[in-house]
């Protein structure tokens, strides 16, 4: 099924009230942020459609999430860096150079994590563990301020996750330890169906990092300039030996948590409204245009590239073959114990014709 019709008029709404400040960032850096950002929006929504199909079995959408996923990840040094993701980070993916058919295999539940080699994309699994990149990202930091690396971790997690007590544990050995992480938060404002008011003591996640002896920083998670420079300059304090940052970008998801999920159960549609009028891409797109960054065939030809690359990843996404069976066996411990070689032949031995 094709990617459903977006004109570019939709993108290019002038109705934007909040301005965005591009002054002192290089044009060919906003100008890529924007097409990562269109092509994930538009990806995003054929991977509903796909879901909605019986190609994946789920899908959690980004729509909205974009400009906070796009403007960290742009910050990121491909060589250096590693990116621990939840399963919420496509358009991270998509930003950071990630295969995105091997990314999206995993949603079709081809493989765990997807097909792509996550040390060679620097890009780690996708983790559906509430709360589970924080404690990784720290272990990987740790470990690249020993051997005396240049890299730094970046930990993407939600609202919700930021009650989880790995997260606090982590964070908290990360001050001590003063490790070249970043705690990225997208607070997209609900934690599944529970509002931030109702799971967030002191109304604020960058609160927290007082307690933790790191910075902790608020940024209009909807403009992708703020986002950029936020992570740029906790990245930049990372490499110069001054430990973690936690960054709180505040943004929303314009979907339900999942597409198992009825957001209309718990959300009130004057917020949904208000939320679209900060919609992350045209606001983009009105700075582009206003400050003359861009020429006037600029967002035609941005939209037709996009969707040209989604429906190539798409087609290989739907034609991606099946893994062998034996897979879930010949993967689990490097020396196979008794109990999982019988379980190996019992499985074999059912599925023989």
């Amino acid at each position: 099924m094709p990617v459903p019709d977006r004109t570019v008029a939709e993108v290019l709404d002038p109705a934007v009230p909040d301005p965005i400040d591009l002054g002192g960032l290089p044009t060919d850096l906003l100008v890529d942020c924007y097409r990562h950002m269109l092509t994930a929006r538009l990806l995003d929504a054929e991977a509903v459609a796909l879901q909605r199909q019986g190609v994946f079995p789920a899908y959690v959408s980004l729509l909205g999430q974009e400009a906070a996923q796009v403007g960290s990840a742009a910050a990121l040094d491909r060589g250096t860096d590693f990116v621990f993701p939840t399963y919420r980070e496509m358009a991270v993916a998509l930003a950071f150079g990630v295969d995105m058919v091997g990314y999206l295999a995993s949603h079709r539940a081809l493989w765990h994590g997807g097909y792509y080699d996550p040390v060679r994309s620097r890009f780690g699994a996708v983790n559906a563990v509430v709360g589970g990149p924080v404690p990784h990202a720290v272990g990987w930091a740790l470990g690249e301020r020993l051997r005396g690396g240049p890299g730094c971790a970046i930990a993407y997690f939600g609202d919700g996750a930021s009650s989880e007590g790995d997260v606090h544990e982590a964070m908290n050995m990360a001050g001590v330890f003063r490790t070249p992480v970043v705690f990225f938060c997208q607070n997209n404002q609900w934690a599944l169906s529970v509002p931030n008011h109702r799971q967030i003591a002191g109304g604020s996640v960058a609160a927290r990092a007082a307690g933790y002896g790191m910075p902790g920083v608020v940024v209009d998670g909807n403009d992708v300039a703020a986002v950029y420079r936020a992570t740029r300059e906790a990245l930049d304090r990372a490499r110069s030996g001054g430990g973690p940052t936690l960054v709180e970008a505040r943004t929303y998801r314009l979907a339900p948590h999942s597409t198992s999920d009825d957001a209309g159960r718990y959300r009130d549609a004057e917020e949904e409204r208000y939320w679209r009028g900060r919609d992350p891409l045209p606001r983009l797109a009105h700075a582009l245009r206003s400050a003359g960054l861009v020429g006037p065939d600029f967002f035609e030809a941005a939209e037709r590239d996009a969707r040209g690359r989604v429906t190539r990843i798409r087609e290989g996404v739907a034609s991606a073959p099946e893994p062998p069976g034996t897979d879930m066996f010949d993967h689990v411990f490097r020396e196979p114990t008794p109990e999982l070689l019988r379980q190996r032949a019992a499985w074999c031995e059912e599925e023989r014709p």
